[in-house]
């Protein structure tokens, strides 16, 4: 799966990217728009906040992005993130994010690299461009961000059981969302509203945590290793990650358990005195309610929640360093100053804007693309990349295919290649499996049904069972499995000598012994041309998850679609 998505994100959408970016930078010189960005009224006369809000806000979403590119997130992010936020969320979420994991794991690799180059077009246009253009970057943040809470967070765990600040609760992406939504802001709407509606959305966010931190099911007054901060502390450091932070985080459990309530009621005066000092700091110049805030949240992303960036699936830096970020760019003195001087830069502001503008011209091709891609692969079938990389791919041959006449299940012989023109695909299946071979007859029905009706191509099944190879073995199994409505399928069978040397000419290992209830047997396809050439063969273990099944299902059609057969 790794070779895939790193050729998916550092070859195909890069080659996009690096497209389509050329041609915005070429439609931004001829229209002149390229010696004018970063030089209007809204870039000289940005406030100082906005500034720090969205450079800081942009290295983050840049960060997000390149953790994105980690190895695992194609297979892991779906079923080992998402799927484990869904649990508890009400019924309509949770529908909704299981539908958004479906989706995922039908296409990991193309969406697995959309969102990475998304993320780091959205973190590069917001550290680059200071006008108009940040904040079409910043709807777009916003879009995204609320996005990602609602379907990939579950909403911040705002349904679910047990959440705490200290645990990541409303969620990173809701603050990533709120602070957007003020870089969308005209300068003067920004200076008007920033500090004092973000000071009193964070104060209810923090006087809310005192209530969440003060309910008895969460677990936050127990001592011992039943305590809330001490089983997280557990789970934390069972990931890979630096020895030193390690300690820190276990030894901030042990502190949790030995001291119980006590622990607890630290960190509820904390949040509490908190609140209140950043409500009552509105309109002020007072602000030691914001340093609180933002030095309790830096000891607690790293001694809590283990600066979540380590074990392979971290896709931010979790939510205490955005609400840092966003109060300590909130600060009332920082609202009503302008932009940093640049009078110690010494290159000039023009050349400054253009270097800027190339870049933006790139983001802008990173957000665009990637959108595109990631809709058009989400509207399309399932990636087979899925299917390789549990079997490996298909191996190409063209050997003649063995002969062979059996019985098919309507009491008929059947002869390989007596339908002329006709495409086979042929496997081996035990009438009395209960494991492999449904899911293999499930797959090739859903494969058939995928086919216009007058297709052609056969589908040939024999008997891989030396004790229950009877036409009633066959017939109860196409019963049992749905088969019998599947065009143009066969399961055939014969003589106990005959099968076992139609198993030896295909390469088919058969094992079984006498009292067993069903056979050990190779889990493999085999593609014949209509001239009875043997043109592909391919390892099939099926998987009962829908994704994987639609995956080997994309795969088989693509290998038929190369016989002819669409």
């Amino acid at each position: 799966m790794v070779s895939p998505f790193h050729h998916e994100a550092f070859v195909t959408l890069l080659v996009w990217i690096c497209v389509l970016g050329e041609l915005v930078l070429v439609g931004s010189v001829v229209t002149r728009r390229i010696f004018t960005f970063n030089l209007g009224p809204s870039s000289l006369e940005e406030p100082r906040a906005r500034t720090l809000l969205r450079r800081a806000f942009g290295a983050l979403w840049l960060l997000d992005g390149v953790l994105q590119f980690q190895s695992a997130m194609p297979l892991g992010l779906g079923s080992r993130v998402v799927r484990l936020m869904a649990v508890g969320t009400p019924g309509w979420l949770h529908t909704m994010m299981l539908d958004a994991v479906g989706i995922w794991n039908l296409h990991p690799v193309v969406l697995a690299a959309g969102v990475a180059w998304l993320q780091v077009g959205l973190g590069i246009g917001l550290l680059v461009a200071s006008g108009t253009t940040s904040r079409w970057f910043a709807g777009a943040s916003v879009a995204w961000a609320t996005l990602v809470w609602l379907l990939g967070n579950g909403a911040g765990g705002l349904f679910a059981h047990g959440g705490s600040v200290l645990f990541g609760w409303p969620g990173a992406t809701f603050f990533y969302a709120l602070a957007g939504v003020f870089l969308a802001l005209s300068p003067a709407a920004f200076r008007r509203l920033f500090s004092r509606v973000t000071l009193r959305v964070v104060s209810v966010v923090l006087g809310t945590g005192v209530v969440l931190q003060c309910l008895p099911a969460a677990n936050f007054w127990r001592g011992g290793p039943s305590n809330a901060v001490a089983a997280m502390a557990r789970s934390m450091t069972s990931a890979a990650q630096p020895h030193w932070l390690a300690a820190i985080v276990r030894a901030t459990g042990d502190v949790a358990a030995t001291m119980g309530g006590g622990f607890n009621v630290v960190v509820i005066l904390w949040l509490g005195v908190t609140a209140v000092g950043l409500w009552t700091s509105v309109g002020t110049q007072r602000r030691w309610a914001v340093w609180s805030l933002v030095a309790g949240a830096l000891v607690g992303w790293v001694a809590i929640q283990d600066t979540a960036l380590f074990g392979g699936l971290a896709t931010d830096v979790n939510s205490l360093v955005p609400l840092a970020v966003l109060v300590a760019c909130a600060a009332p003195r920082l609202v009503q100053g302008t932009a940093p001087s640049r009078r110690a830069v010494r290159i000039p502001r023009s050349v400054s804007a253009g270097v800027s503008a190339v870049v933006v011209a790139f983001a802008v091709a990173m957000v665009a693309v990637t959108v595109v891609a990631m809709g058009v692969a989400s509207a399309s079938g399932a990636e087979t990349a899925l299917f390789v990389a549990r079997n490996g791919p298909a191996v190409a041959t063209d050997t003649p295919a063995p002969r062979f006449t059996l019985i098919d299940q309507r009491g008929q012989p059947y002869s390989l290649g007596e339908h002329r023109g006709r495409v086979t695909l042929l496997t081996f299946l035990d009438p009395h499996c209960w494991t492999d071979c449904p899911l293999l007859a499930q797959q090739l029905a859903h494969l058939r049904s995928q086919l216009p009706r007058r297709a052609r191509l056969d589908i040939v099944a024999i008997a891989a069972d030396p004790y229950f190879e009877s036409l009633h073995d066959v017939r109860t199994f196409i019963a049992t499995r749905g088969l019998a409505r599947v065009p143009d399928f066969y399961f055939v069978t014969g003589p106990l000598a005959t099968m076992r040397r139609v198993w030896a000419r295909y390469g088919v290992a058969v094992i079984m012994r006498r009292g067993d209830r069903m056979s050990i047997h190779s889990d493999v396809m085999f593609l014949i041309s209509p001239r009875d050439r043997l043109r592909w063969v391919i390892p099939d273990v099926p998987s009962a998850s829908s994704s994987a099944q639609a995956s080997a299902v994309a795969e088989l059609r693509g290998l038929l679609a190369g016989e002819g057969v669409r």
